[in-house]
């Protein structure tokens, strides 16, 4: 796996639990707070969407992982 498909598989793991978190219908409720943090993820990526550049896949490749072939 690239640190390119990790930074996303991450991106999408904290979008479904900050939701699970945040949105009222959800057995996991604990406030609507959590939906900033859901925004916050989504600002993320349309920034490293723009700009190419993420501090996630950064961090990633530091820690041995592969860019992207």
């Amino acid at each position: 796996m690239t640190s390119w498909q990790l930074t996303r598989v991450i991106a999408g793991a904290f979008i479904l639990l900050s939701l699970a978190l945040g949105a009222q219908g959800s057995p996991l409720f604990q406030s609507p707070m959590w939906l900033w943090f859901t925004a916050f993820v989504g600002i993320n990526l349309l920034q490293s969407g723009l700009t190419r550049w993420c501090l996630m896949e950064r961090i990633l490749r530091k820690l041995g992982l592969r860019a992207a072939d």
